[in-house]
């Protein structure tokens, strides 16, 4: 229970970070950023370690935010998967030419991506393949944003999906190759635990669905990015709406559900949940 509120609290305290996000400006929004993706990736990390234990929380960390720091470094160096592009000094300090905090947010969002594939899903193949749309289509928000407050610039942003201009489509082609060899290597290091879904892992489920939806609003209404609100909307309603209907539901689990999502308790709720660490 202690370790359910401490995910919700810190889920809490990221959801009021990126609602400040638009009423600031410059360097104090720079700041707010970085401080923003460590919050998401020390709650990301923590729901694994909580829920599942160590081996699955290492996992995670090699996978997405060293594989992250990998591709992104190759990427600076060569152009290659996403195209050619440089950093700004706005995100704070760099190795490599990447600066630290990106790779924190491929971790971020890679878990709940694959919990949510996971919710949804029953083979494997269909699992890695829509974790990785999942995370992927998130960059469909993420880079208009990033590269409007001019975090990072692109030398050859062409050909450019409509109305986002400044962002060469081989950008969200190398997001979703990469997302693909992510997904696919996080099954075997993390271990069988990562198969199944509980309630415990409602916050990261809340996390991806306010993800979902609070980007449309802000990109639509706040950041005046309307295009990217109508791409990323599109995106992400591959997972983001399947998630929110099942929830809805609240059906009875798939073969990549826990037994303990069946098991009601005296109130009525599901009983238990994914804990690898009893």
């Amino acid at each position: 229970m202690i370790r359910r509120r401490f995910c919700w609290a810190l889920l809490a305290v990221l959801i009021l970070a990126q609602i400040c996000y638009p009423l600031t400006g410059g360097g104090a929004r720079n700041r707010l950023t970085v401080a923003t993706v460590v919050l998401g990736w020390l709650l990301s990390v923590s729901h694994a370690l909580l829920t599942r234990g160590p081996r699955t929380a290492v996992a995670l960390v090699a996978v997405a935010t060293g594989g992250g720091f990998a591709i992104e470094a190759l990427g600076v160096a060569t152009g290659f998967p996403f195209g050619s592009y440089d950093y700004s000094g706005q995100l704070g300090p760099k190795l490599a030419g990447v600066p630290l905090i990106i790779p924190l947010a491929w971790t971020w969002m890679a878990w709940p991506a694959w919990l949510t594939a996971v919710r949804l899903t029953t083979t494997r193949a269909a699992r890695i393949g829509l974790a990785a749309v999942g995370l992927a289509a998130w960059d469909l928000f993420l880079d208009p944003q990033m590269v409007a407050e001019g975090h990072w610039r692109w030398r050859d942003a062409t050909p450019a999906l409509p109305g986002l201009p400044g962002i060469p489509v081989s950008n969200y082609l190398g997001w979703l190759l990469f997302a693909v060899l992510l997904m696919a290597a996080l099954r075997p290091l993390a271990g069988s635990t990562v198969d199944r879904t509980g309630p415990a892992d409602r916050p990261m489920f809340a996390l991806y669905l306010w993800t979902y939806f609070s980007s449309i609003m802000a990109h639509a209404v706040f950041l005046r990015l309307p295009a990217s609100a109508v791409w990323g909307a599109l995106g992400m309603a591959v997972t983001a709406l399947p998630l929110a209907v099942v929830l809805g539901r609240g059906r009875r689990p798939n073969a990549g559900d826990s037994p303990a999502d069946a098991a009601p308790d005296r109130a009525g709720a599901p009983a238990g949940g994914v804990d690898a660490t009893r």
